[in-house]
């Protein structure tokens, strides 16, 4: 005869009352997992919360008083997310223990022996598994589902959802408890956002590694596809420079300080417009002092019919003081957004402390793409250099990678790997020495070596590039 499930388990809950009843130590367990429950639901719930602030929140946080703690906590996203994971986790391990020490009490040892000696003979793949063992895998099975069910909806989905209605009060009731527990927790999550940084540098430095490849395949396709084409070999230019557009930054195609035409805003006017008939440029930075100090722009088109006028004429009534500044760092195609977006052609160019590092013009954009466009202002060659023969060159110092690589018909790319911080070719030498160079100095990069030609105290003039095959 099949033995069948003891009808005693119906009485499950009637024992649970009766244990609760009887002992406290039972209750003070069922507290505590009520109690990491709620944390659990809090802490998931900030993590929404403060995720899903947005500027305007922000800012409208920082204008009331006692806000203090939220701000810093949202301006440091990656450790206040660690901290959050950290905590979720040990409240969890934690869950998972009380549960299993309330489980034991409240099913003594033989509890599920009748019940796993009807599984074993109705089971037929558990006809060789022992009583205790199936017991144990029934506990085991109740306790990974109940404190399953238990985690995802009141410790996870429900507070969500409140949270993300509710953000900001939300948001402010959790600030300190998250304070407090970057303070407690803070050796651990700079572990974990030490290791994420790691991880994502080396995800980065893969994904630019098969971008580069995905590109030189690009740039061989276009090489093949244009190659019998009249004038392939601008084609194939223009192709290529669309292709790099978006990894051109404002650094590499600008005109650094020393180069860019300027007035002092103290010239005279006569002394001005003889600068503006010698360049021929239509906008011109204006200073005061020094190149640090940008007074504005002169728009050469505003002095027409001013032309007649005295000396002392006050021709700085005609700047425009609307300048727009971006960092070195910029990438170009964001650039020509923000130029078309504002209607403007030119913009100053500043380093990290905030200086004058050189302007960039709508220009010195399109060029990247279109290759050099002149008018009848530009003079006859932009990169000044010697070709002294197939494999010899002396370019200026101050010559820009990017234009070293095409005079000399090579990839754009070519020096990435070892230029660093370096647009120019002076700065490329002084990046990989290390050390300010002499007259005659030289460099092996193979497969190309520099030599400097000449110098001054301060900067190198010319340098001699020889290729190597």
């Amino acid at each position: 005869m099949d033995a069948e499930p003891p009808p005693e388990q119906g009485l499950f809950f009637l024992n649970i009352i009766f244990l609760l009843a009887i002992n406290w130590g039972l209750i003070g367990l069922f507290a505590t997992l009520l109690l990491l429950l709620i944390s659990s639901a809090l802490i998931s719930g900030s993590e929404v919360a403060f995720f899903s602030l947005n500027n305007n929140d922000v800012e409208g946080l920082k204008k009331e008083d006692g806000n203090d703690r939220l701000i810093k906590l949202r301006d440091k996203p990656r450790s206040l997310l660690a901290t959050i994971l950290i905590s979720n986790n040990f409240i969890n391990i934690a869950i998972i223990i009380i549960s299993d020490l309330i489980l034991s009490a409240l099913l003594p040892d033989g509890y599920f022996d009748a019940w796993s000696e009807w599984l074993r003979q109705h089971v037929f793949f558990l006809n060789g598994v022992s009583i205790p063992a199936i017991s144990n895998a029934i506990i085991f099975t109740i306790t990974v589902i109940g404190v399953t069910f238990l985690l995802v909806l009141f410790g996870e989905v429900l507070p969500k959802i409140y949270a993300n209605i509710n953000k900001i009060v939300f948001a402010k009731f959790m600030a300190v408890p998250l304070w407090v527990l970057m303070f407690v927790l803070g050796g651990f999550s700079k572990i974990l956002v030490s290791w994420s940084n790691k991880i994502e540098s080396r995800v980065d430095k893969h994904r630019g590694s098969a971008k580069s490849w995905l590109k030189d395949d690009i740039d061989k396709a276009i090489d093949l596809t244009v190659s019998k084409e009249e004038n392939a070999e601008e084609e194939a230019d223009i192709l290529k420079g669309i292709l790099k557009f978006s990894d051109v930054l404002v650094k590499q195609v600008m005109t650094s300080r020393m180069d860019f035409v300027s007035i002092d805003y103290q010239t005279n006017f006569r002394d001005m417009l003889k600068v503006v008939k010698e360049t021929g440029f239509s906008r011109i930075p204006v200073y005061k002092d020094d190149l640090d100090n940008i007074e504005g722009i002169l728009y050469v088109k505003d002095l027409l019919g001013h032309t007649d006028e005295a000396e002392d004429f006050t021709w700085q009534k005609f700047i425009r003081k609307e300048m727009h500044y971006i960092p070195e760092s910029k990438k170009i195609n964001e650039l020509l957004k923000e130029f078309q977006s504002k209607r403007l052609h030119m913009a100053i160019v500043v380093d990290e402390y905030g200086g004058t590092s050189g302007i960039v013009t709508l220009e010195d954009i399109m060029e990247e793409i279109i290759g050099d466009i002149r008018d009848e202002f530009d003079e006859e060659r932009d990169i000044e250099y010697l070709k002294i023969d197939k494999n010899n060159y002396i370019f200026e110092g101050k010559t820009l990678l990017n234009d070293v690589c095409r005079v000399i018909g090579e990839d754009l790319n070519v020096f990435d790997e070892i230029k660093g911080e370096s647009d120019s070719l002076a700065g490329l030498y002084l990046e990989v020495t290390g050390k300010f160079p002499k007259v005659d100095g030289e460099l092996d990069l193979d497969p190309y070596k520099l030599k400097i030609v000449s110098m001054t105290n301060k900067r190198i003039e010319k340098i001699n590039l020889m290729i190597k095959r």
